[in-house]
C-alpha cells in the first residue's frame, strides 16, 4: 500500500510538473493537452504484479512506437534567421566549366639556364619541353616536375632543310631499329616526362614509315606525342591514331617574330582561337620577351582559362570526334 501510495503522488507530480511546462511554453498547448494527461492518471490500475511491482496502463496513442510516443501538445518550430540561411546556403562558384580553355607549352629548355629557370616560374599548368641532349636537362626536368610542371621530351627530328636535328635526332632513312634505340636514349634523359613534342622535324613528322617505331615507344611507355606543326604536311595524328597514341597539334606559334608587338598579337590570336573553337594550344620558347609577356598575360583576364596540356589534348581529340559524327 505504501509503495502505491508513492507512485500515486508520483504521478500527480509528474501531470504538475507537465502542466507547469506547459503553461511555461503556452498555456493554450497545455489546456489542449490536459485531458490526455488526467486521462493517462484516471486510468492507472493498481494491478501488482508477481514481483510486487505497480505498473501503470500506456495512455493511448503512445503504443504505435516505441521509439517515438505522441507529443501531449503541438510544438511550433521558429523560422531560421536570415543570418543563418544564408550560412547554410552552398557557396556559389564562378562558372569557369563553360570557358573557352588554352594551354600552353614552352620548349627548347634545357639549353639556356636563364630562360629555363624563368620558364619554371610561370604558372604549373604551363607545359615545359627539354632538350634531350643538353647537359643539365635530367636535373632540371626533375626540377620542373617537382613543381607541378608537365614535363615533355623535346626530341629533335630532320627538318625540311636536310640540317643535322642536333644530337641522337632522328632521320627519316634511319632503320626502325636505330630510330627506337635513339627513342630510348632521347626518352631517358627526360625524367618524369609525360609525352614528347618535336624539336624541327618539318622532314620527319611528315613521314609515316619513320614515325611508326616513334609510335610504338610511346605506346608502350603510355606517352604522349604533342605535334609541333613545324612543317606544310604532318603525319603525326593519323600514325598516332593507328597505334592508340594521344595526340593533338599546336595552333598558335607566339614567338615565331619574338618582338613584343609580334607576341602580344599572337596571345591575343590564342584567346581567339579558343573562342571560336573551344580549346587552342600555343608553343612559344625561352626568349625572355616571351616569358615577361607571356607571364603578364596570364595573370590577366582574358575570358579563357589555362589548363594543363594534356587536358587541352583530350578536349581537342573530344572535339574532333565530335564534329566527325556531325
Amino acid at each position: 500500500m505504501i509503495r502505491e501510495s508513492l507512485i500515486r503522488r508520483l504521478s500527480f507530480i509528474v501531470a504538475a510538473l507537465l502542466f507547469g511546462g506547459g503553461l511555461a511554453l503556452g498555456a493554450d498547448a497545455a489546456l489542449a493537452g490536459l485531458p490526455t494527461v488526467l486521462d493517462a492518471v484516471a486510468q492507472r490500475t493498481a494491478q501488482s504484479g508477481a514481483d510486487g511491482v505497480v505498473r501503470l496502463p500506456v495512455p493511448q496513442g503512445f503504443d504505435h512506437s516505441r521509439q517515438a510516443p505522441r507529443v501531449l501538445y503541438p510544438v511550433t518550430a521558429a523560422p531560421r534567421p536570415d543570418w543563418l540561411v544564408e550560412a547554410m546556403a552552398p557557396p556559389v562558384l564562378p562558372d569557369t566549366a563553360q570557358k573557352p580553355v588554352i594551354a600552353i607549352c614552352i620548349d627548347d629548355l634545357g639549353a639556356q639556364l636563364a630562360g629555363t629557370h624563368k620558364a619554371m616560374t610561370l604558372p604549373k599548368e604551363v607545359a615545359l619541353a627539354f632538350l634531350p641532349y643538353a647537359e643539365t636537362t635530367p636535373a632540371l626536368a626533375q626540377a620542373a616536375a617537382s613543381r607541378g610542371h608537365l614535363v615533355l621530351a623535346h626530341v629533335p627530328m630532320q627538318a625540311l632543310n636536310g640540317k643535322e636535328p642536333g644530337a641522337m635526332g632522328l632521320k627519316p632513312d634511319m632503320t626502325a631499329e636505330e630510330i627506337t634505340r635513339r627513342m630510348g636514349w632521347n626518352l631517358a634523359r627526360v625524367p618524369g616526362l609525360v609525352g614528347i613534342n618535336n624539336h624541327e622535324g618539318s622532314r620527319f613528322t611528315a613521314d609515316s614509315a619513320a614515325l611508326e617505331p616513334v609510335m610504338a615507344s610511346l605506346k608502350a611507355r603510355h606517352l604522349f606525342f604533342f605535334d609541333s606543326r613545324t612543317g606544310p604536311q604532318s603525319a603525326v595524328r593519323q600514325v598516332a591514331r593507328a597505334a592508340g597514341v594521344m595526340t593533338a597539334s599546336r595552333d598558335v606559334f607566339l614567338d615565331d617574330d619574338p618582338s613584343p608587338e609580334a607576341v602580344s598579337a599572337e596571345l591575343e590570336n590564342l584567346a581567339r582561337e579558343a573562342k571560336r573553337n573551344g580549346v587552342a594550344i600555343a608553343i612559344g620558347h625561352p626568349h625572355d620577351v616571351t616569358l615577361t609577356l607571356l607571364a603578364k598575360w596570364l595573370a590577366e583576364d582574358h575570358g579563357v582559362t589555362l589548363v594543363p596540356l594534356d587536358e587541352a589534348m583530350r578536349l581537342k581529340a573530344e572535339r574532333r570526334t565530335k564534329v566527325a559524327a556531325r
